[in-house]
């Protein structure tokens, strides 16, 4: 489990449970504390809803189930797959009670509230819709593309809305259109039926079932959403997109973003809720998450909606002070923040001079908060509790700039050199040349160590702290702890033993502009003037 540190405005939900399949998993379904969960390799797992536990697995799809759907009573389950059947599953039993066929991949399931048909969509560019009690065909829908989607009402079991070619589609069971169609990717009813969500790019919208006028509606910051759905009581919508789940309050006039779920590895294919203040994801990385939301991240009534903040001053530089308790962050205004890691408060602030300059760090010294900084090839070091330049020395036109964390030596990446000065003499200590580093926070340094990450992801290190000589080459190594390593493009951890990624920042998350990671804390931030901690600890213990 990722412990997550508030730094700013970021609201982070917590795994309460991972369990893991070891296969892919592709569809999941739940009803009165079961859930069903489908497989790219055909197998259909049945799991206690509150411990996770295995009951069951359904053996009968022979590859990828797509979707999974339990009847209104609970007594059923039916499944599509890519084999291009439709199975009706007896929860009690685990058999097969019929078959349906279809001459293409059946991308969706729905049973209609009175349990008597069952709709599926295919990759035939048809929707069947079948008698349940004899096995019949009732209606095909024939549609121009793939039908990816289809749901029956919850309320009226002679409606149901489909997807296809990226639009929504209303029908009746005998096959009439009943509505003009309009953009949509997905569809999901509220419990009730009186209300759906759909969405389109990253642009989600809540309809009343009836007048199809839209209630409300809210961007995610990820545009490749994948599925949505209502918690029970219809106040929240959960939405997955990509590696991440996010929950949106939508009882207010101004619906809002309350917490950002991380934990899954690769993409998430489904989620459900299992109750008012609680929801299920299935993952391509094998496992199934169990999210709980914090309640008083919830508001009951929503009368007077947050202000919309002012703009932030762009993050330039971050640092981390672990030890101290305290990462570092300098904006492009000049401000200097000095936050506590394990509340996310802000410490201490100052006004510095330097503004609107990308190469930069800072480090707090014996109680004094040093500030160096790169611009017109000169490396000024400034005493923001002081107030006052201490030093400027000749510099590179453009680099990466660090403070050694016992606040001996100033380094500086640029123009081919590794330089290394003095932070109390100002005198040179040594210099290395240096080519292909990687773009983003290549310096890294230990005391006297400096370690810099190339392009291809190794590196290379030296001790300048050996009196009297050049500094001396080090042993290769990755940077952080054993086996994990951190890359970009966009950032995420990589095991470097399995080569598998295992975590990667989500959302609006995923691009920060300046990072820095010792091999416990994450610290980013952000052009939006976020910052944001990390605590790993718990996920990779030592």
């Amino acid at each position: 489990m990722v412990k997550v540190i508030k730094g700013l405005q970021a609201e982070w939900g917590m795994c309460s449970r991972t369990v893991s399949l070891g296969k892919v998993l592709s569809a999941l379904s739940y009803w009165n504390n079961t859930i069903a969960v489908g497989c790219h390799v055909g197998d259909i797992f049945l799991l206690d809803g509150v411990t996770g536990s295995q009951v069951a697995a359904l053996s009968g799809h022979t590859e990828t189930v797509r979707s999974l759907t339990f009847s209104s009573d609970g007594t059923s389950l039916v499944s599509g797959s890519d084999d291009w059947t439709v199975k009706l599953w007896d929860v009690q039993t685990g058999g097969v009670v019929k078959t349906f066929g279809h001459t293409g991949i059946v991308w969706s399931v729905s049973i209609s509230a009175d349990c008597t048909r069952i709709a599926s969509g295919s990759g035939d560019n048809t929707i069947h819709l079948w008698d349940i009690q004899t096995g019949e065909c009732h209606c095909v829908i024939k549609q121009q593309h793939y039908v990816y989607h289809v749901c029956f009402s919850p309320k009226d079991p002679q409606y149901l809305l489909s997807i296809s070619n990226n639009k929504v589609w209303q029908w009746d069971i005998d096959g009439h259109q009943t509505a003009t169609e309009y953009d949509g990717s997905y569809v999901a009813f509220s419990l009730d039926g009186t209300k759906f969500v759909s969405y389109n790019g990253a642009v989600v919208t809540v309809q009343n079932s009836d007048s199809r006028a839209i209630m409300t509606k809210f961007s995610v910051p990820d545009d490749s959403i994948r599925e949505c759905c209502f918690s029970p009581d219809s106040r929240l919508i959960a939405v997955a997109a990509g590696f991440t789940a996010y929950v949106w309050d939508i009882t207010g006039s101004d619906p809002h973003l309350v917490e950002t779920h991380i934990g899954h590895t690769q993409h998430i294919t489904s989620l459900a809720f299992s109750s008012p203040s609680s929801f299920i994801s299935a993952s391509y990385d094998k496992s199934v998450k169990f999210w709980q939301i914090d309640a008083s991240s919830v508001d009951l009534v929503t009368n007077n909606p947050k202000p919309t903040p002012s703009p932030l001053a762009s993050i330039e530089s971050v640092s981390l002070q672990a030890r101290g308790g305290i990462a570092i962050s300098s904006d492009s205004d000049g401000v200097v923040k000095a936050w506590d890691i394990l509340t996310g408060l802000c410490k201490t602030s100052f006004q510095t001079p330097a503004k609107d300059d990308n190469w930069r760090d800072a480090q707090l010294i014996d109680g004094r908060l040093i500030l160096v900084w790169l611009k017109v090839k000169k490396v000024h070091i400034w005493d923001t509790g002081k107030g006052e330049l201490l030093q400027s020395l000749d510099g590179p036109e453009w680099g990466t700039i660090r403070i050694s964390g016992d606040g001996s030596k100033v380094f500086c990446l640029g123009s081919g050199l590794i330089q290394a000065w003095s932070m109390w003499t100002w005198e040179p200590v040594g210099q290395v040349k240096i080519q292909k580093w990687d773009y983003m926070d290549p310096l890294q340094v230990y005391g006297s160590e400096v370690w810099v990450r190339l392009e291809d992801s190794s590196t290379l290190g030296w001790d300048f702290g050996i009196s009297g000589s050049s500094p001396v080459p080090l042993s290769n190594l990755s940077i952080g702890r054993p086996h994990l390593d951190f890359i970009s493009g966009p950032w995420r951890f990589k095991d470097t033993v399995t080569g598998e990624v295992v975590f990667q920042l989500p959302g609006r998350y995923t691009t920060p502009n300046v990072v820095q990671w010792d091999g416990q804390y994450l610290v980013a931030g952000y052009k939006s003037g976020e910052v944001l901690i990390l605590d790993f600890h718990h996920m990779y213990p030592q």
